[in-house]
């Protein structure tokens, strides 16, 4: 027969455990705030885009990349299989591009993926949905949509937020 003075650890062990795994799961939060990019971007540079093909509608103002897409602003680096750019109505620049079918932002050592981003040139405001994961080092945050600011080098991730805390320790 075990003894109740044995008991009494091994239930305040499994309650401190019980309690641990309730506190991550509030962890698993609806909304989180997160720095992203070594650097702050500028959203004024010149943006260079490469593609296999490239379709033009001088109507409407824009024009449509397919195949291997990739946007370079400055240090920021965006890729994509398709990308719509919308182009402003005075014909003085780009006013948006909106990427789908599974899209990688890259802005210094942080890295985000998503099914979709809208990328809103003046603002700086890339609005990342669908599946959304942002790897920052060996951390990595998953939710349904993300907003990074890259002027303020900040994100801000809602729906359904999951982390994997790092302790430091390997």
């Amino acid at each position: 027969m075990i003894s109740l003075s044995l008991l009494r650890p091994i239930v305040a062990v499994l309650f401190a455990a019980g309690l641990a795994v309730g506190l991550a799961a509030t962890a698993s939060a609806q909304e989180t705030r997160v720095a992203f990019g070594a650097i702050k971007a500028d959203p004024s540079l010149p943006v260079e885009v490469t593609a296999d093909t490239l379709d033009v509608n001088q109507e409407t103002g824009e024009a449509v990349f397919t195949g291997n897409v990739v946007i370079g602003q400055g240090d920021m680096r965006l890729a994509a299989p398709r990308v719509l750019i919308v182009y402003k109505s005075a014909s003085d620049g780009i006013d948006r591009m909106e990427a789908t079918g599974g899209v990688t932002l890259v802005s210094g050592p942080d890295a985000a993926e998503a099914e979709r981003a809208d990328y809103t040139i003046d603002d700086g405001v890339i609005v990342m949905t669908g599946n959304v994961l942002l790897t920052q080092g060996r951390s990595a945050l998953t939710s349904e949509r993300a907003v990074i600011n890259l002027i303020t080098g900040t994100a801000q991730m809602s729906g359904r937020v999951r982390t994997i805390l790092q302790s430091g320790s390997d």
